[in-house]
């Protein structure tokens, strides 16, 4: 990226040279001794009645704004929590008759956006804002590019930034100005700690797996391609982590999960990134019945965690994360929504209504994509309360037991929130010589063009040859679940850095 300086820019470079010859470093060495935060203060300072506890704090962050009054000034400085006003006057930075401090530094070559210390006594204005009379000052960093001007007066925020290419592409920036945007990484912090005390408190065992795998196995998606040099051979970023916590379930652990980052070589989208984080946990002894009350459990838990009630709005919609869930059949719920009865049909049939429906498919489709289509596209944003849609057909999970009481199912459901799938989850199959059927129906379907279908994973069938006891096991998209426990429009909005097209330059 080539670099055009503004006249903001060329002004402090040369402001930062300036610096350098009155012997001040405008980067000087890390160690600086904070000993509060801005929110400690402003919740624990009560005026007189504890002012000698506040007597002499420190307190480093960046400069956000200036009231200039000629011997004096209020700023406001923000640290990691928050912000605090400064009241800073020339007699106190004086060292002697020097008024250099004052006058050439902070007056002159202090910017908004440069990173200072402070050092001082708390007291309150006299319109009661509590706020630090400085007594030191240090620069502590220089910034070389002004921060775009966000004003705040009366509670009310002016010229907020809110152009997501600069807010996704400049997270540092957006995390800077946009104090809301700091507590959705907060809050998505949160959520993570407590569904890991969650499964922790119940004797779950958190483990790593392979990002670089030989088989991209676990999931129907396309998968990234790259190359191990030293080995020679292609490599896959994972597209799912399923099928090596399966092997743990073989070798001896009852229950194991992980936090992983997949990564799924497809579209982009308000609720897609190519790079995501999933939870994927399996439990031996268990089923998809079972599967479904933890998860209630586990979503009543993590709403509470964030919100302190069940109830969380998405949008204009308040979503009720209070158990149990609804449950409907696959089948049920496409009949609900369509009229038609496609639990008996066989592909042309399906063909034929897809076609009715003017749902687009193409050759390379078998029964399984085709109800999913049909799903996806006229029933599945019907669901904006919890909603366990179960009871898959056998040719849509091909890792999925066979369902104990209804022939041509599996024991499978997918959890739908505000009309978008959040959790998959199964009785898993652990028949070997099933999965082995299994895998190669999906080989015919790799063979009519479908780039999601699966490999066959011949270590995994190994695996299960040694016995996998009865397992369930669920996958739970903590991208998407954040974006709806925090009342976010797009994912890119819980992604820190999310993926974007390569910045244009003006080369």
């Amino acid at each position: 990226m080539s670099q055009h300086l503004s006249e903001q820019e060329i002004i402090r470079r040369e402001k930062l040279e300036e610096l350098k010859k009155l012997g001040i470093d405008p980067y000087p060495a890390p160690l600086y001794p904070v000993n509060i935060t801005s929110v400690k203060i402003k919740e624990n300072f009560k005026g007189e009645e504890n002012a000698a506890d506040f007597a002499d704090v420190c307190i480093a962050g960046r400069l956000m704004s200036v009231r200039d009054m000629g011997k004096a000034a209020f700023a406001v400085i923000q640290d990691a929590v928050g912000k605090i006003q400064l009241y800073i006057r020339k007699d106190d930075l004086m060292q002697g008759e020097d008024a250099t401090l004052y006058d050439q530094v902070w007056k002159k070559l202090i910017d908004l956006g440069d990173i200072i210390g402070v050092k001082g006594y708390v007291f309150k204005t006299k319109v009661g804002e509590t706020s630090i009379h400085v007594k030191e000052f240090t620069l502590l960093t220089k910034s070389l590019k002004p921060l775009p001007v966000v004003k705040e007066a009366e509670g009310q925020v002016f010229d907020a930034v809110v152009d997501p290419e600069f807010r996704y592409r400049q997270r540092y920036a957006d995390l800077i100005i946009n104090a809301e945007v700091k507590e959705v990484f907060k809050k998505r912090t949160l959520m993570v700690n407590t569904i890991r005390d969650f499964l922790n408190e119940r004797g779950a065992l958190e483990v790593d797996t392979p990002v670089l795998q030989s088989i991209p196995g676990g999931a129907a998606a396309r998968p990234f391609i790259t190359h191990h040099n030293a080995l020679d051979m292609p490599l896959y970023l994972r597209i799912a982590n399923e099928l090596y916590l399966k092997r743990l379930i073989v070798g001896g652990f009852d229950w194991v999960y992980e936090f992983s980052r997949d990564f799924r070589n497809e579209g982009m989208d308000r609720t897609h990134n190519p790079e995501f984080t999933i939870l994927e946990w399996y439990t031996a002894y268990k089923d998809y019945f079972w599967m479904m009350e933890i998860t209630e459990q586990l979503l009543e838990k993590v709403a509470i965690a964030l919100h302190g009630k069940t109830e969380v709005q998405v949008g204009d919609q308040v979503i009720n994360f209070k158990a149990p869930f609804k449950r409907i059949t696959i089948f049920d719920a496409i009949k609900e929504h369509t009229n038609f009865d496609v639990s008996t049909m066989d592909e042309s049939q399906l063909r034929s209504v897809c076609k009715q429906l003017n749902i687009q498919v193409d050759n390379s489709m078998g029964s399984g994509k085709l109800i999913d289509e049909i799903f996806g596209g006229k029933c599945e944003s019907s669901y904006v309360q919890p909603t366990f849609i179960i009871d898959y057909p056998v040719e849509m999970s091909p890792l999925t037991k066979k369902h104990r009481s209804k022939e041509g199912l599996v024991e499978r459901f997918e959890l739908m929130i505000n009309g978008k799938e959040v959790a998959n989850a199964y009785s898993e199959l652990n028949d070997p010589i099933d999965q082995r059927e299994r895998f190669e129906e999906q080989v015919k379907l790799m063979e009519r063009g479908d780039h999601e279908a699966m490999f066959i994973d011949y270590d995994f069938l190994r695996a299960l040859e040694y016995g996998m006891p009865p397992t369930s096991g669920i996958g739970i998209g903590i991208d998407r679940l954040c974006m709806f426990m925090t009342n976010q429009p797009s994912i890119q909005d819980v992604l820190l850095f999310p993926q974007m097209r390569p910045e244009k330059t003006d080369e």
